[in-house]
């Protein structure tokens, strides 16, 4: 497997090999996940545009040291990944799309990424894999290498004078990580969509946010309800809402239909939909671009 050796300025992706440096539980729902660089290169390369910065990871399967991947040939990475397709599905590495939650440089140099996962009782393979993820364990991704690339979708206009945010709880650390970007005096309303109590997390930023979690546990009322009974104080907002597709979907609607939103200022992202595993919500049809 080749790794950021092939990747150049001009080239905004690139395959990392990475491994686990250490694991730490949030809460009832959401578990930290610390890698470094897996090669003698470690992670040169590797540039994260923060927010709400996503990457494809690629899990083995159990039992595998490793996740097994074609070599990228001359830097062709949609040639490594249609050589990935057509491997035996209970061979090729297990792939599901996750946030950078952080990038940093330690003291002594090393380059380490964190990735929180959401985990559910009846969670996939990649709930799985980071209940047992231990030291040493090795994962491969395919990321960013120049830090403004179509994986940060966070991306509100220069006149914005409020910022929308709803997630989930596997939204929970790109919104996390927005809310950590965003600058003194940017007024922000943020609903946060979590199972339990334990689940509330400190949040970090310099912005004048109000936030709510909506503790399901607590009988939180329903996202469109929750965001509905909001009075919003800007002319020009500016929304990113993002977790289950099914409440992504009812939040669009209700901001562009109720609210009068442009469209164009509204980022919705689902990532994932009750009933189907990520590679189904993949296959399936996505209607709601077609939606006003």
């Amino acid at each position: 497997m080749t790794t950021a050796e092939t990747a150049t300025p001009a080239v905004p992706f690139a395959f990392f090999a990475l491994k686990v440096v250490r694991t730490r539980r949030l809460g009832p729902s959401l578990v930290r996940v610390t890698f470094t660089g897996a090669t003698d290169d470690g992670l040169e390369g590797f540039a994260s545009g923060g927010h709400d910065q996503s990457l494809s990871l690629f899990l083995p399967h159990p039992g595998q040291p490793e996740p097994v991947m074609p070599p990228v040939v001359d830097g062709d990475l949609y040639g490594a990944l249609g050589a990935w397709r057509a491997m035996p599905d209970d061979v090729r590495a297990v792939m599901r799309s996750y946030t950078v939650r952080e990038q940093r440089r330690t003291a002594d140099g090393t380059t380490e990424v964190d990735i929180d996962f959401a985990l559910h009782e009846d969670g996939g393979p990649a709930c799985r894999w980071a209940q047992r993820a231990s030291e040493g364990d090795r994962v491969a991704v395919l990321g960013p290498a120049v830090a403004d690339n179509t994986g940060v979708r966070f991306r509100p206009p220069r006149d914005a004078d409020e910022v929308l945010i709803w997630g989930d709880e596997t939204a929970l650390p790109a919104a996390s990580s927005i809310l950590e970007s965003l600058p003194a005096g940017t007024r922000a309303q943020v609903w946060l969509d979590v199972p339990y109590a334990a689940d509330r997390l400190e949040l970090r930023t310099e912005a004048d946010a109000t936030v709510t979690w909506l503790v399901r546990e607590e009988g939180a009322p329903a996202a469109v309800d929750a965001v509905r009974a909001a009075t919003l104080s800007g002319t020009a907002p500016y929304a990113w809402i993002a977790g289950e597709a099914g409440s992504v979907k009812a939040l669009r609607r209700h901001l562009v239909n109720e609210r009068g939103i442009d469209r164009r200022r509204v980022t919705f992202v689902g990532y994932w939909r009750k009933g189907l595993s990520e590679d189904a919500l993949r296959e399936a049809p996505d209607q709601t671009e077609d939606e006003s």
